[in-house]
């Protein structure tokens, strides 16, 4: 069985830890601590995402290269 918590170190407690202590009593467990990255700065590490996603907030506030969605096409799509 696998679980997944997502939290800021911060709210890690007591009760958190008495909280798995119950749910896996008895069981051997592997505890891994992951940084969990902001997909912001993920994705202006890169140059060239960067320079596209700018230009794209450029658009969306000048009302530029905008697309129309059609939910009845989508729907269409999806059946």
């Amino acid at each position: 069985m696998e679980l997944t918590y997502r939290l800021n170190a911060n709210e890690l407690n007591e009760d958190f830890i008495n909280t798995i202590k119950k749910l896996y009593k008895g069981k051997d467990l592997e505890v891994t601590v992951q940084v969990k990255e902001d997909e912001t700065e993920y994705l202006l590490k890169s140059e060239a995402n960067r320079e596209q996603l700018l230009k794209a907030v450029k658009d969306v506030k000048n009302k530029k290269n905008l697309r129309t969605l059609n939910m009845d096409k989508l729907n269409d799509l999806v059946k």
